[in-house]
């Protein structure tokens, strides 16, 4: 079954529809659904490079594609084309077409991996694509109403009743912190998910790394990764990381760059707005979906990681959240953190075009005016760009903590 995605309403409702569509995303983030489902019916051509047949035939002769596009009816204008990194000289066969006659074809692309492509040099385009960023499933997407006015909230929603797509069914907190958020892995078991996420990181492993040669050592990649993964969410010490995996500073820069490239991490930059207060610079890393990073950190895929670390889960999941927003709303948002040399520290900052919105988040059921604390110092320091706070927490139902600052329960960040 299909359930409803933020990006299919931003792609459909797109300003110049001749521009060519790149869908660039980690792997099993719904890419090829989305668009099999937007492009559904006659008048779309699937290429599948993920078909080996069709693969070596495109990477013999990619003359090839342009040709049998050339043969098809005038009633085919929808090309769909799954995992073009595979072979990278098909979109040099894009542009030409494109270029030929733009109104001919509308092309759609997805691709897994940005290093092949820029590693081989490929044309991407510039000038005639829209370029757009799947990502695991948010609470924009899912049952239930969100709370209404804040800069995060859904840029624009298709009516319940004219989309013929549901959302995704409401998931419990404690679910969400131990298997993520992929769209697929939200609607098996339990226990299914868990061996899902498993193999994830092993076909990753597999598939990104041995197959495409990205990297050398794949022994030291995988204690890299695992490494990564149990510090997904905190400032990156690139000596400690490479102290404690002997893998050498270099190897761990270009390790973090192989999983920036296959879309599985973020970085987070710290909020820079002023410069009157000495400010930590070093980034944060994230592993885009808390399932995947649990399972690529070795963690028991159970209930039994709440007891271990469920506040770090909580601040990771909405770390993720308000980064994937981010993304959809585009070169508008952006996701940042903020921390003083002196120890004060809010865990992010949603700036917006005209307001900055700082969020802490805590484990607790039961928020205190002095939750709020580090929230109101922000808000203090920065009085042009920021004039309510958030703390997001399990409370069930939203509280003022002080005149600026509310405590929202997760559901309805």
């Amino acid at each position: 079954m299909y359930y409803r995605r933020q990006l299919g309403p931003t792609i459909a409702r797109a300003t110049r529809p001749n521009k060519v569509k790149l869908l660039f995303g980690a792997r099993q983030t719904g890419k090829t659904a989305l668009l099999r489902h937007l492009l559904r019916g006659p008048e779309t051509a699937v290429y599948n490079l993920q078909d080996s047949r069709l693969r070596r035939t495109f990477e013999a002769d990619p003359g090839a594609f342009t040709r049998e596009l050339r043969a098809l009816p005038p009633t085919v204008g929808r090309i769909l084309v799954d995992e073009v990194q595979k072979v990278p000289a098909l979109l040099d066969e894009v542009q030409l077409l494109y270029d030929e006659d733009h109104e001919r074809f509308s092309f759609f692309l997805t691709g897994s991996s940005a290093r092949k492509l820029r590693t081989h040099s490929a044309n991407l385009l510039p000038g005639r694509s829209h370029v757009y960023r799947p990502s695991p499933v948010v609470a924009w997407e899912t049952e239930g109403d969100l709370q209404p006015g804040w800069p995060w909230s859904r840029p624009e929603q298709p009516s319940a009743t004219s989309g013929d797509a549901p959302p995704f069914p409401a998931q419990g907190l404690d679910r969400l912190l131990v298997t993520g958020s992929l769209p697929g892995v939200r609607l098996e078991e339990p226990g299914s998910a868990a061996l899902t996420l498993e193999a994830y990181v092993e076909n990753y492993i597999e598939e990104e790394i041995r197959r495409e040669a990205v990297v050398r050592d794949l022994g030291a990649f995988s204690t890299f990764l695992r490494l990564a993964a149990s510090g997904s969410g905190r400032t990156v010490n690139v000596a400690h990381l490479s102290q404690d995996s002997g893998v050498p500073a270099a190897t761990v820069r270009n390790h973090y760059q192989v999983l920036v490239d296959t879309f599985l991490g973020h970085w987070m930059e710290p909020y820079a707005r002023s410069p009157r207060r000495r400010l930590l610079t070093t980034p944060r890393f994230y592993l885009f979906d808390l399932g995947v990073r649990n399972a690529a950190a070795g963690l028991p895929l159970d209930g039994r990681i709440l007891d271990l670390a469920g506040g770090d889960l909580l601040k990771h999941w909405v770390g993720l959240e308000l980064l994937h927003r981010a993304a959809v709303l585009g070169r508008s948002a952006r996701v940042s953190f903020w921390r003083t040399r002196g120890g004060a520290e809010v865990d992010f900052v949603f700036e917006g075009a005209d307001e900055d919105v700082p969020v802490e988040v805590k484990w607790t059921r039961s928020p205190r005016p002095e939750d709020a604390r580090h929230v109101e110092a922000f808000l203090d320091e920065y009085p042009g760009r920021a004039r309510r706070g958030v703390v997001v927490c399990r409370v069930d139902r939203p509280q003022q903590l002080t005149e600026r600052v509310v405590a929202l329960p997760w559901s309805s960040l």
